[in-house]
């Protein structure tokens, strides 16, 4: 199974930490939207053989062309090893840290990867572009704006999801899905699955599940224990949004979510993450050895997924130990 990582490098440092994962056996480095851009690092390690994604760059505030652009010249720095995975977010960023529109997310995001696929089409195939949408409309693309056909052929778009219609949007007309990182075994199988399975209906098309997973992995059972106490920090966070309450919903957690949602609203993270049990962090997380942890990716994705996303939030991690994880999931 082909292992992803985040490229957590300092921006500068980006080419040289993908040549470093490369070493380590792992196959493709992603980047989300957080402090820095999320498609300069990804430019910058181009050519470190790895696959490229965006996980997620956050699709409403762009134009559709400003992402073709973008994923069609990442597509060809890398030799056709790009793939642009597309996410949402939530309203309060997209209004205000953004200064974007937010209406009707799974419509405009559906709206989007089309628009995006059909710009990128034009170019490969050098027919008109004639794309009239509900939320955008493009029409003009004049022989000095156009790039030609990309020699790798067109790059895949994805689409970051977590509920069942942003799910089935994603298998309708997306290339593939990426599964939200807090998540479950039962929530995967129970909620997401039926929701591809149901955008999907009827297509030969082909189609990634590409799974995302939090890991608490160690050498030792002190190293995993760090690990674990680490993640509960992330897992509180997520917890507090609303969006994510079927996942702790599914678990039979789902009251958790407003009193975790009324202390991050108070400041109050360090009695978030008391909150988060043990149980909670084995369900939520995959955790264990590198062995262990990719036995447990496996069982719980490995039936359905093209491949995994791994991020170790808050603790650190030896290339040595990303390195028998990826060597373990081969």
């Amino acid at each position: 199974m082909p292992l992803d990582i985040w490229l957590n490098a300092p921006v500068a440092e980006s080419a040289a930490r993908a040549r470093q994962l490369r070493a380590a056996g792992v196959d493709g480095i992603f980047t989300f939207e957080g402090a820095h851009d999320v498609f300069l690092p990804l430019t910058l390690a181009a050519d470190s053989g790895l696959g490229l994604m965006t996980n997620v760059a956050i699709a409403f505030p762009r134009s559709p062309i400003h992402l073709a652009h973008a994923a069609y010249d990442l597509h060809l720095l890398s030799g056709g090893r790009f793939r642009l995975g597309l996410g949402s977010q939530i309203r309060p960023h997209i209004e205000r840290r953004y200064g974007s529109i937010w209406s009707r997310p799974v419509d405009r995001m559906g709206d989007t990867v089309v628009a995006v696929r059909e710009i990128l089409r034009a170019w490969q195939t050098g027919e008109r572009l004639s794309y009239r949408g509900e939320f955008w409309q493009h029409t003009l693309m004049p022989p000095n704006f156009d790039p030609g056909p990309n020699p790798h052929g067109v790059p895949p778009v994805l689409v970051g999801a977590l509920g069942p219609r942003m799910t089935e949007m994603a298998a309708r007309v997306a290339d593939g899905v990426l599964v939200m990182p807090f998540n479950t075994e039962r929530h995967f199988r129970e909620r997401t699955l039926p929701a591809i399975d149901k955008g999907l209906a009827g297509s030969d098309r082909p189609f990634e599940i590409i799974a995302e997973a939090i890991v608490a992995m160690g050498d030792s059972a002190e190293q995993i224990a760090v690990a674990r106490q680490a993640v509960r920090n992330l897992l509180a966070f997520y917890g507090s949004t609303p969006s994510y309450r079927p996942v702790l919903e599914v678990q039979g957690w789902a009251d958790l979510q407003p009193e975790l949602n009324l202390l991050s609203k108070q400041g109050r993270w360090r009695e978030m993450a008391g909150l988060i049990d043990d149980p909670m962090v084995d369900a939520l997380t995959v955790t264990g050895t590198p062995a262990q942890c990719a036995d447990e990716i496996r069982n719980r994705f490995g039936d359905r997924i093209s491949r995994v996303c791994c991020y170790f939030p808050g603790y650190p991690v030896s290339d040595t130990a990303i390195a028998e994880l990826a060597a373990a999931l081969k």
